[in-house]
């Protein structure tokens, strides 16, 4: 049997404006059939295309033709230094992270003067003393934040959450709050980290950071779930569009066992791919939420 090619048209729209268009454009299928889900998946991946919001295939067919492509060698990577860049937000006494969630409060439990009646002269220390919410600071959510049945913080594996390849998918500058599967064609998402960098994070400590913000939608989440993400994590205010109650993306993600990090910050600072992220909380049970050190790292 020989081999199969798709023959078709495309047109492709971007987010931050503008568009481009191909015709008879050619692209292997082994030996089946291919939807035009897939065919835009694909135009995106070879094109290796950011930030686009639509493709539209027209005129497509299947013929009879041999595949021109041949295996690609991959560099090994070269030994080296590395550097850590930090992706947390800080946690500070009264800040707020979410719009009607209390702040934290930061305080003494033991004062430094008060441990002095206990110790021998000249040894003093301090217990500190931390009230607030799960949902504090730049934190990850497992299952059981939204499903009774999910795992909580205790069920995380590390394996979900520590020295993960990462990947970074840019969508600054754009036009559009919602972000869309697209987005995400082009880059291998397998068992990654996947990192959306926003820029919503200028925003922090602002009232501007809980209006307007950038989410996901649910075929987002759904490409994400069904093409193997290992964790989603993002700079903005919510991964959701806070105004639909449903929450799609945290239902799809949560509801694949994907873990999110929210409220990142400092993902300008990392490449598109290259590197490994952390992101662990302590082991707590009947929690679904709590304050990370999410950080990563890069080679020098």
């Amino acid at each position: 049997m020989s081999d199969k090619r798709a023959v078709f048209d495309f047109e492709v729209r971007f987010s931050n404006g503008g568009a481009l268009q191909g015709q008879d454009f050619r692209l292997d299928v082994g030996q089946g059939d291919i939807s035009d889900r897939q065919l835009a998946a694909a135009v995106i991946a070879e094109l290796r295309l950011l930030m686009v919001a639509e493709v539209t295939i027209l005129n497509r067919r299947i013929i009879d033709e041999a595949h021109r492509r041949s295996p690609v060698a991959r560099a090994a990577p070269l030994p080296g230094s590395t550097v850590l860049i930090d992706l947390s937000h800080t946690i500070e006494d009264g800040m707020i992270t979410y719009k009607g969630l209390p702040a934290p409060l930061v305080c003494d439990h033991i004062s430094r003067i008060q441990s002095r009646k206990t110790y021998a002269p000249g040894t003093e220390f301090q217990i500190g003393r931390i009230e607030m919410v799960g949902n504090t600071g730049t934190y990850l959510d497992t299952p059981f934040h939204r499903y009774e049945d999910g795992y909580d913080l205790s069920g995380l594996t590390l394996e979900r959450v520590s020295d993960v390849p990462g990947v970074v998918v840019r969508v600054t500058g754009g036009h559009v709050r919602a972000i869309d599967w697209t987005h995400f064609a082009a880059v291998d998402v397998q068992d990654k980290a996947v990192l959306i960098h926003t820029g919503w994070d200028a925003h922090w400590r602002t009232d501007a950071y809980f209006e307007n913000h950038v989410f996901l939608t649910r075929a987002a989440a759904e490409y994400l779930s069904d093409h193997g993400a290992r964790l989603v994590g993002i700079d903005s205010y919510n991964i959701d569009d806070t105004n639909d109650g449903e929450r799609p993306v945290h239902t799809v993600l949560l509801g694949a066992g994907i873990p999110i990090v929210e409220h990142m910050t400092n993902l300008a600072a990392l490449p598109s791919e290259g590197f490994r992220f952390f992101a662990a909380p302590p082991r707590i049970c009947g929690m679904g939420t709590f304050p990370v050190r999410a950080h990563a790292i890069i080679p020098a």
